[in-house]
């Protein structure tokens, strides 16, 4: 076997924490590469495609592009940062040769960030890492450093790897220099270490073509993409191969291939080994897949994800609102719309439910899930989903769930607060560091169903200044009930609209969910009941006109202005028997069963066994 390696690429993945300024030093590496002219107009956050990505600031799905540096072309990917999307990750590794680890200089390494990082040890990948933010006021470069080294250890680096170069930037200004000292002036030092430091892709030039597929694309011209990296042998448009998949061996004509070049794609007739490319013409292909010659097909290993943790029941919208907002209504159109998505998302499985109306929709967290549903009503879905479920395993007879290991970082003042919170919610405190600025950081075994709507309370009691993250650390026994809501529903009793003098008198019973005005219907939950019980209510009241004279002028109503819900909000808010009805325009709860009468009759059964 005659190993080789082809020096005029390079493949990296960018590793970082949410909000690190990953996706702003992908930009600066664009700029200064040439790759666009001096008048072009370029946006900012140019990686962040989707427009949900730019208004949360996250990264969501894993996505390629390309610039040049003298004569080596360097693929990069930009990896999510949060850990329910851990699927995109492990795709995004399988293409790559070496990972850019990028850390603010004030905060450190966090969670999320050993989360990536770990899998990229386990792909064995040559780390280079970068302190960006040394502008910061409450930059701390050294010591951030020392916690990068107590986390390579920790991680279980080896030799190679914990001898990583270190480069500080400030990615806004687009400046990377290698000493703290000396003041840089581009990211030249950068795209220096990049092609130095990471090993250039390795073949075999025995082998014949092999590619593994990571990624799936969709085009309205071509239809289905495959992305991915040749991994032995050079590909070529037009040709005849095989696709090996995981019960099957297919053969397929490439229609046309693509490599990534800037921001998009450019077609050519072969693409070299080592290179990340785009394949059209493939139907029925799955990422995990290998597409080979048809002479001499071998399969390479294929990716492996982390199973889902939580699930969740979408089904079509029952409501009397139906189909009034969205386009499509129907269960096989959803049905249709989750497939799609479970053949781009590795990390995402639906399977029928026995009533085969609605679909279990299996993932790593409730983040992705609130994800996906927002993606689905912009795109003109009207779905109803129920309460987030922990999948729980049974490990030799005894039931046992997916458990977090949960870091908080907050001021000490609120440390009492958090740890009695999280008690109710069975977590155990396994670590607490306080030096004496004025925070403390706390780290928590808690089961992964502790966690759902613990967010928004979190950040309430912390006045908005605590950060919070979680990544998964196993099965363990199941830790019992959790008490997860200490309030019950105001459940609308009939059909009509909200009026002012009913929802005032109303207020005192809770806090409520809807204005006067808003339309309303027997079994929606228009607020948050102060007991633990349900409240059945009119919240169409009017005031009783009379003939007779009122001895004072009547009171101008004044209600308390409503938060507008949002869609984490609401799955956070249902109980079992509740579910959220999402909309392209609105965003309400209800009950499954809306009818009183029948909710009445439902109870009564439940409590006669």
């Amino acid at each position: 076997m005659a190993k080789q390696r082809n020096e005029k690429l390079r493949n990296i993945a960018i590793i970082a924490h949410v909000d690190h300024g990953k996706t702003t030093l992908v930009d600066t590496l664009f700029k200064q590469s040439g790759m666009f002219r001096e008048e072009q107009q370029v946006e900012d956050r140019l990686m962040d495609s989707m427009d949900l990505e730019r208004e949360r600031g996250i990264t969501i799905s894993a996505k390629n592009c390309a610039v040049r540096w003298g004569d080596v072309k360097i693929n990069i990917l930009d990896t999510p940062g949060h850990a329910d999307f851990g699927g995109e990750v492990e795709r995004a590794l399988s293409m790559v040769d070496g990972a850019i680890l990028l850390v603010d200089a004030s905060e450190g390494p966090l969670p999320q960030t050993r989360f990536v990082l770990g899998k990229a040890f386990e792909a064995g990948l040559k780390i280079i890492v970068v302190v960006n933010k040394i502008d910061r006021a409450d930059a701390r470069p050294q010591e951030v450093l020392n916690e990068v080294y107590d986390l390579f250890i920790d991680l279980g680096a080896d030799d190679d790897q914990i001898e990583f170069p270190v480069y500080y930037a400030i990615g806004r200004e687009g400046i990377c220099q290698k000493t703290l000292e000396e003041r840089g002036t581009d990211m030249k030092p950068l795209f220096e270490a990049i092609v130095s430091e990471i090993p250039a892709p390795q073949y075999d030039d025995e082998e014949p073509f092999q590619m593994l597929v990571s990624d799936l694309g969709y085009s309205d011209y071509l239809g289905r993409l495959a992305v991915g990296k040749v991994i032995n042998g050079t590909a070529r448009s037009n040709e005849s191969l095989v696709r090996i998949g995981a019960e099957n061996t297919v053969s397929l004509r490439v229609s046309k291939l693509q490599i990534y070049e800037g921001l998009g794609t450019k077609e050519v007739e072969a693409a070299e080994p080592g290179e990340i490319i785009v394949l059209s013409g493939l139907e029925d292909i799955t990422i995990g897949d290998t597409i080979c010659t048809k002479e001499n097909p071998k399969a390479l290993p294929r990716i492996t994800v982390d199973e889902p943790t939580v699930s969740m029941k979408f089904s079509p919208n029952t409501g009397p609102l139906a189909g009034r907002e969205g386009k499509l209504v129907q269960s096989n159109r959803i049905k249709e719309r989750l497939q799609k998505e479970s053949l781009k998302n590795v990390a995402i499985k639906v399977e029928e439910s026995p009533d085969k109306e609605s679909y279990i929709v299996k993932g790593r967290g409730e983040f992705q899930m609130a994800i996906l549903l927002e993606t689905m009503r912009r795109e003109g879905f009207e779905v109803c989903v129920g309460r987030p479920e922990v999948i729980c395993k049974t490990i030799d007879g005894e039931l046992c769930e997916p458990i977090e290991h949960l870091f908080i970082d907050c001021d000490e003042t609120f440390v009492g607060v958090v740890t009695e919170k999280l008690s109710i919610r069975k977590g155990r405190m396994t670590n607490l560091i306080n030096n004496g600025t004025g925070r403390a950081r706390i780290e928590f075994s808690i089961p992964s169903r502790g966690l759902i709507g613990y967010r928004d309370e979190f950040l309430s009691d912390t006045k908005g200044t605590g950060i919070m993250n979680s990544l998964l650390h196993g099965y363990e026994p199941h830790r019992g009930d959790i008490p997860s809501r200490f309030t019950g529903s105001i459940v609308a009793d009939r059909a009509g609209k909200g009026v002012a003098y009913g929802l005032f008198h109303l207020e005192p019973r809770g806090s409520l969910f809807i204005l006067p005005g808003d339309v309303v219907y027997e079994g929606m939950i228009i607020g948050a009941y102060n007991k633990d019980n349900d409240l059945n209510a009119n919240p169409c009241k009017e005031k009783k006109l009379t003939n007779m004279r009122a001895s004072g002028k009547d009171e101008a109503i004044i209600l308390t202005p409503v938060m507008p819900m949002t869609l984490e909000k609401a799955i956070h808010f249902i109980a079992d028997d509740e579910m959220v009805e999402v909309t392209p325009k609105s965003i309400r709860l209800r009950k499954k069963i809306l009818s009183q009468q029948e909710r009445h009759t439902a109870r009564g059964k439940a409590l006669g066994k």
